[in-house]
């Protein structure tokens, strides 16, 4: 069972889509999130850097309506990735998997546009390659 995790940062940079053989989209970002702290009589600025992730229609939204700058509030789980880089030595990464990601308004306006919701059989009724191996 995985927590809910909620960011809210700056888009570090533009989000890149890419599409599984099968068509599912998946696109990759990174969220920065700053923390102003004070030590002693200072004020520090701290950033953490959020990898993020999302499937399908949210993908395709969120590439076609934010760019890097951006400011969002992304919620999700978190999902540890393990594999062997080419000298054999062992690589883990933590990522952010979006179930929901919005604007965040506080500086900005925004404007809804509703998207046609796409359905198994509008992509020619084949189930996709990424439908069994998406990590949610």
């Amino acid at each position: 069972m995985s927590s809910t995790v909620t960011i809210v940062g700056s888009l570090g940079r533009d989000p890149e889509l890419r599409f599984t053989q099968s068509g599912l989209g998946i696109v990759n970002f990174s969220v920065a999130v700053n923390r102003r702290k004070k030590v002693g009589d200072e004020w520090e600025d701290e950033t953490c850097w959020f990898n993020v992730s999302a499937w399908r229609e949210l993908a395709e939204n969120v590439a076609a309506s934010m760019s890097k700058g951006d400011r969002v509030i992304v919620t999700g789980h978190m999902q540890e990735s393990s594999w062997e880089d080419k000298d054999g030595n062992k690589r883990t990464k933590m990522e952010l998997v979006a179930d929901a990601i919005g604007a965040e308004m506080r500086f900005a306006q925004v404007e809804v546009a509703r998207t046609q919701r796409t359905t198994r059989e509008d992509r020619g009724g084949q189930q996709s390659m990424g439908d069994n191996e998406e990590p949610f």
